[in-house]
């Protein structure tokens, strides 16, 4: 039997016999978990996705919790066959228990004891759900209730997997009275919808700290307003009247709070306004980009997380450990649960990225004033070399931001002049400087859009919150460039962002995942899978040398009048030469890109890419020839093109060649042979193999030759059974039935088309 019918006769009532499908307990069949990691093709535009991840059998105790993974084999192959994808899936899911199974001999692997068996048969869900309490300790009914409360249902947003596992834990945990947990999950994974799917299910649970009857008090607290209000506006709507923003005054009559540490803090007019809250108020504080926040021991705000000691307290960031970030793992502890940049990009719910790393010459070389150069002003510059870390900060080059904006026009313009784009520069001057040399080279889109290219910084105000808001709409096209200096750093998210460009040097880990976390987000409705890094300060490269980033990419070749006191979203003012008159331009420029297994790609030459993976898996042209010409190994071929992020389609299109056939044009990539259209290869069958068709009555040999001529014209979609059949001229013939009986029957007619595909590749 097929492992198809395996499933079907003996694994799928085995699992109903010992109660999986008995309502509240379910299993769910070839169950897909990743979407598929995204695989750019050409010159990047379109993507194909590689392979989903799925599971033959997932057991659910109750809607959202589930407790193991069954792998199948068919009746055939030994049970053993399927243990490894079982165990792996199960660890990626965080479960505890996987089962193999070739439907006669059931393999068991319990992760709390380590323990590996063959069974006689599943245990009931109630069986496996009392080891798994065993296991964890949670040995009270009533919390073992709370913690299977449903998810909220969200349209069109289900949780993923990794979702699901860091809501459990963090629920689990806080129904165990941890009070410090911490979440740690990659920049555009859903660390809010997480937040907040940890909230309904405490919330309706009826759960609380403090044992006291009613709902929980929940509070989220973030540094910054958009953090605040694009939360409890949006995800966290659900809780309808029970939301409030604490603003100026101690509102205590409802249970979904949202407030800025600024609005707790103490100031010049009262002692903290988080003092009129009784310590143990809160039930659970929800602390957002924590490692910026309270949970830092330098914080201002560190005092406002330790008054309200009593509640337990969950942080969410996207950075794991670094020097820089210590601080907050000392204050919060190992994360619970940990969702990185590269699983996010290899699952296929991140997209990948690409990296131009171009420099010029003032930042390669440095630059230095001549004797006694004066400044704007006509003061002397201070002799020195001057280089990327100066630029901005102490000394300012007008050539040089020029240079960066000219390159970036002409970068749109050869990709896509309306794709999201965020400009990170040293501060709030530099962005209003690069913001009128990119306004001024682009006057043919500004003259009739205005707000093309804006400023995004604190400095705007209403005006740039207006601005923020439309930038991150994915709906309204404008603005399409912002150049910002902090502010777009965290928090903010634009799921149609295309490109991130790095004009100043960024010296964090921490503040460098923050930023390219701005272009992660996957957006299918708009076309958005993938981003670009323009980065003229060198950060980039250095940041994706460090060991311990996840998911770097690896090089291939690619294509002043005075000085004045300014201060940039700091407040910090610093003393700055300007100088004008300094021949700047690009004198290097690399493209860097990361491949569906984590090496080098030149995106520029897709063609070489194609042909040396098609050398990878088929070592010559007769061993590629023997797979292609029978249609169920050609599917097979195909298949695996695709996973390695070739589309037979887009590989026409790039290398300019409409009218070859697929299968001529990857030995000519990857074997140098001759490159064959159809209508040639159809040309070199009817020469070499006209005994093959002369075998057949005129009606079926008929029929044949108008699909080759088809093939000729269209490509192999024209042997496709039995669509094929279904078009002029065939249909001509008449029905399915009718068609079929000139060959003979059905399966006759399937004979002389495989034999048709085979032969026509031997020609």
């Amino acid at each position: 039997m097929s492992e198809a019918d395996t499933c079907r006769k003996h694994i799928t009532p085995a699992l109903q016999a010992a109660g999986w499908e008995k309502p509240p307990h379910y299993i769910r069949e070839q169950e897909y978990f990743t979407a598929g990691r995204l695989l750019p093709v050409g010159d990047g535009e379109i993507a194909v996705r590689g392979k989903r991840k799925f599971a033959d059998y997932i057991l659910y105790y109750q809607r959202d919790f589930k407790l193991a993974v069954v792998e199948a084999k068919e009746e055939s192959l030994p049970a053993e066959n399927g243990l490894q994808q079982a165990l792996e899936y199960t660890q990626i899911l965080g479960l505890h228990f996987a089962y193999a199974t070739n439907g006669k001999r059931i393999i068991e692997h319990d992760f709390t004891t380590g323990d590996e068996r063959e069974i006689d048969r599943y245990p009931t869900p109630a069986e496996l759900f009392a080891r798994w309490r065993a296991a964890e300790n949670l040995n009270e009914d009533e919390l073992a209730a709370k913690l299977l409360q449903p998810y909220c249902l969200v349209p069109n947003k289900p949780p993923r997997y990794y979702q699901e596992t860091a809501i459990n834990r963090a629920v689990q945990a806080i129904l165990q009275s941890d009070r410090r947990i911490l979440l740690t999950m990659a920049t555009g994974t859903g660390k809010t919808f997480v937040a907040f799917q940890i909230a309904w299910k405490l919330w309706n649970a009826g759960w609380n700290a403090t044992g006291r009857f009613g709902k929980p008090k929940i509070l989220f607290l973030s540094d910054r307003s958009v953090l605040v209000n694009v939360p409890k506006d949006g995800i966290f709507a659900p809780f309808d009247d029970a939301r409030h923003k604490i603003q100026g005054e101690a509102v205590k009559s409802r249970e979904m709070y949202f407030a800025l540490y600024q609005s707790l803090a103490a100031d010049e007019r009262r002692p903290g306004l988080y003092k009129e809250y009784a310590p143990d108020f809160f039930d659970l504080i929800i602390i957002d980009e924590c490692h910026r926040g309270s949970a830092r021991d330098d914080s201002n705000w560190r005092e406002i997380l330790e008054y309200f000691e009593p509640a337990s307290q969950l942080g969410m960031t996207a950075t794991p450990l670094r020097d820089d970030n210590r601080d907050t793992y000392a204050y919060f502890g190992d994360p619970l649960y940990t969702y990185s940049l590269a699983q996010g990009i290899e699952d296929g719910f991140l997209a990948p990225y690409r990296v131009h790393d171009t420099r010029t010459n003032v930042d390669i070389y440095g630059w230095r004033p001549q004797h006694g150069q004066l400044a704007r002003d006509g003061e002397p510059i201070p002799d020195q070399l001057y280089t990327t870390r100066d630029y901005e900060a102490t000394l300012v080059l007008k050539e040089r931001s020029e240079t960066i904006a000219e390159y970036l026009t002409d970068y749109l313009k050869s990709t896509n002049r309306f794709a999201k784009t965020i400009v990170f520069c040293v501060d709030q001057e530099h962005a209003a400087r690069v913001r009128q040399a990119l306004y001024n080279l682009n006057t043919d889109l500004t003259q009739r859009h205005p707000d093309y290219i804006v400023r995004i910084t604190s400095a705007e105000g209403d005006v740039g919150a207006m601005h923020l808001d439309h930038f991150m709409d994915p709906e309204n096209p404008m603005p399409v460039i912002t150049t910002t200096s902090k502010l777009l750093t965290t928090g903010v998210d634009v799921p149609t962002c295309k490109n991130i460009v790095l004009a100043r040097v960024i010296n964090s880990m921490t503040e460098f995942k923050q930023i390219i976390g701005r272009g992660t987000r996957v957006d299918t409705d708009h076309e958005k899978f993938f981003f670009t890094i323009l980065d003229f300060t060198g950060s980039a490269m250095a940041r994706f040398a460090d060991p311990e980033f996840d998911g770097e990419p690896l090089p291939d070749n690619g294509s002043g009048q005075g000085r004045s006191r300014k201060s940039g979203d700091s407040g910090t003012p610093r003393l700055k030469y300007y100088v004008d008159g300094v021949p700047v331009e690009i004198v290097a420029s690399m493209v860097y890109e990361l491949d569906p297994h984590g090496r080098r790609l030149n995106v520029t030459r897709y063609v070489d890419y194609a042909g040396d993976q098609v050398r990878t898996l088929y070592t010559d042209y007769d061993m590629l020839r023997a797979a292609w010409a029978k249609p169920t190994l050609r599917a097979e071929v195909i298949e695996k093109l695709k996973n390695r992020g070739i589309d037979l389609d887009q590989l026409r299109k790039v290398a300019q060649q409409p009218d070859a056939d697929p299968f001529d044009l990857l030995c000519h990539l990857a074997f140098q042979t001759p490159l064959l259209t159809r209508r040639e290869r159809a040309t070199r069958f009817r020469q070499q193999q006209a005994t093959f068709l002369a075998q057949y009555r005129l009606e079926a040999r008929t029929i044949l030759e108008e699909l080759l001529q088809s093939y000729a014209e269209h490509g192999l979609a024209q042997f496709k059974l039995p669509d094929a059949l279904q078009i002029a001229p065939i249909s001509d013939h008449g029905n399915l039935l009718e068609i079929a009986a000139h060959f003979g029957g059905p399966e006759l007619l399937k004979q002389a088309l495989d034999q048709l595909q085979t032969l026509l590749y031997a020609a």
